[in-house]
């Protein structure tokens, strides 16, 4: 989730939106002690439709978790949310209430604190791309950094102290040593996104530390993940050129890049390309929620954790050669590619110890290379153009309750059963780069406007996501720059 221009929603006097109160008006809307009593609590998830949030969303949903998703669309797909929630069929407590905000806009997201009360925070939102961070490094740290800022300050003011990070392997820097990496070997990122990440887990300990026993923060420090949902249904799905190799070789695979480029093979590893330590999507989901497992039973407990980190891998380290020939054998035939020279700044060996996840949050690595290449190429070959290969019509789980209406001058809920999910959204006017922000004052939505049964909405559309066994919607002509189901 980047830096896209800012979506309106609820304003801070519209009645609560509910998990599982029908959608009807509050006979007081601006009654703000009756509002503050039926605030629903929930975990907020940044970044929830990017690939690793909307995995974890699943994984979530089947614990009956609710949930309150924020996301500005820049780098994910809203379509990834519908399939999330079709796929989330475990538990029927499970729901979901995604509005579309960006982290730099402190009025929108203040916006939604004061529409919830959030008992924890899952943090993905952020540019990710490695490459990228070089060229336009202002972004990466204007989007990341202040984002994040954004971010804690509104968990501290509204007293949720319980905080998972979405960080990166890429803190370590340059190791010298071939040995698994710890959670306590030296940091010393080499690229601004890797620094971005650094910078954050320092404020984040900072934080923590400026207020004792009072913070439950976990740093996840992923290292590479690959795959996707053994449905087919979610996955990676990148912007242009992919920036990781597997994305790129699956590209390559269903035709759309001639050749993968293998970069050095005179490394000193088994057949001289470089070993990285690659943990399935799945994995790396339960991840998330092994740490919210935790802070969960610790806050029970009456204790705290500080700001702890976790490596997040399996371990075990593979070849650039070995994964294209593991990638062909789940496709079925070889992949091209060609050796060129090395790529400034990469090492010979990048593994993960993930000791201290096993022994502190139970959690280890259980998919193996196999899995990860057949459900990356499932992914691949039911989605050739990723999520734009089929709309989100033929796949949402439920019908489109209610479009294109607006309410200010009365209160608006928004709800949702404990069968069903919400999407809030408005119109944006697109950027040309993530960097490149226009900030406008936050305005006030103004008209108001009923749908037949009686019922206001919030923001240009509400759409309420009954079970699976529901008609598809009916196709509505697309506005621009605003979502039609």
């Amino acid at each position: 989730m980047g830096s896209a221009p800012v979506t309106a929603i609820l304003p801070i006097h519209s009645a609560i939106p509910s998990f599982q109160e029908p959608m009807t008006l509050l006979p007081h809307p601006h009654a703000q002690e009756d509002n503050h009593r039926r605030k629903q609590e929930a975990i907020l998830v940044t970044g929830g439709a990017g690939f690793i949030g909307s995995h974890t969303v699943v994984q979530l949903l089947n614990l009956g978790k609710k949930l309150v998703i924020v996301d500005n669309l820049c780098n994910s797909s809203e379509e990834a949310l519908h399939r999330a929630k079709a796929l989330a069929h475990n538990n029927p407590k499970g729901s979901f209430i995604f509005h579309k905000v960006d982290l730099l806009d402190g009025v929108a997201l203040q916006q939604v604190f004061e529409l919830y009360t959030f008992t924890a925070c899952i943090h993905f939102a952020g540019l990710k791309a490695v490459g990228e961070s070089s060229q336009i490094p202002l972004g990466y740290y204007q989007t990341n950094v202040t984002g994040t800022l954004n971010l804690v300050q509104l968990l501290q003011k509204h007293n949720c102290r319980n905080l998972i990070f979405s960080s990166s392997a890429t803190v370590y820097g340059l190791s010298s040593s071939d040995a698994p990496i710890k959670e306590d070997a030296p940091t010393g990122a080499m690229n601004p996104y890797g620094r971005t990440k650094l910078y954050i887990e320092e404020i984040l300990r900072d934080t923590a530390m400026s207020e004792p026993n009072k913070w439950n923060i976990i740093l996840l420090r992923y290292f590479n993940p690959v795959g996707a949902h053994e449905s087919g249904r979610i996955g990676e799905d990148p912007n242009g050129a992919p920036n990781n190799l597997m994305p790129y070789v699956a590209q390559v695979a269903i035709g759309r890049w001639p050749v993968i480029n293998v970069f050095g093979n005179d490394y000193n590893t088994k057949d001289g390309t470089g070993v990285r330590d690659y943990i399935h999507i799945q994995d790396l989901a339960r991840g998330h929620v092994a740490a919210l497992e935790k802070i969960e039973t610790v806050t029970q407990q009456c204790k705290t954790l500080g700001c702890v980190p976790y490596n997040l891998g399996t371990g075990t380290g593979y070849s650039v050669m070995e994964m294209i020939q593991s990638m062909s054998q789940a496709v079925g035939h070889a992949l091209p590619y060609r050796i060129i020279g090395r790529r400034p700044g990469d090492v010979a060996t990048v593994i993960a110890d993930p000791g201290l996840a096993a022994k502190e949050l139970g959690w280890k690595a259980e998919k193996t290379l196999e899995d990860m290449c057949r459900d990356l190429w499932r992914w691949q070959t039911q989605n050739p153009e990723g999520y734009a290969s089929t709309s989100s019509l033929s796949t949402a789980a439920g019908t489109t309750a209610l479009q294109g209406a607006t309410a200010a001058s009365s209160s608006s809920t928004s709800s949702l059963s404990s069968s069903s999910s919400s999407i809030i959204t408005s119109p944006v006017t697109p950027t040309p780069a993530p960097f490149a922000i226009a900030r406008q004052p936050h305005v006030p939505l103004e008209g108001a406007k009923r749908t037949l049964d009686g019922r206001s909405t919030p923001p240009s559309l509400a759409t309420a996501y009954s079970p699976a066994t529901s008609p598809a919607p009916t196709p509505t002509a697309k506005k621009p720059h605003q979502s039609a189901f």
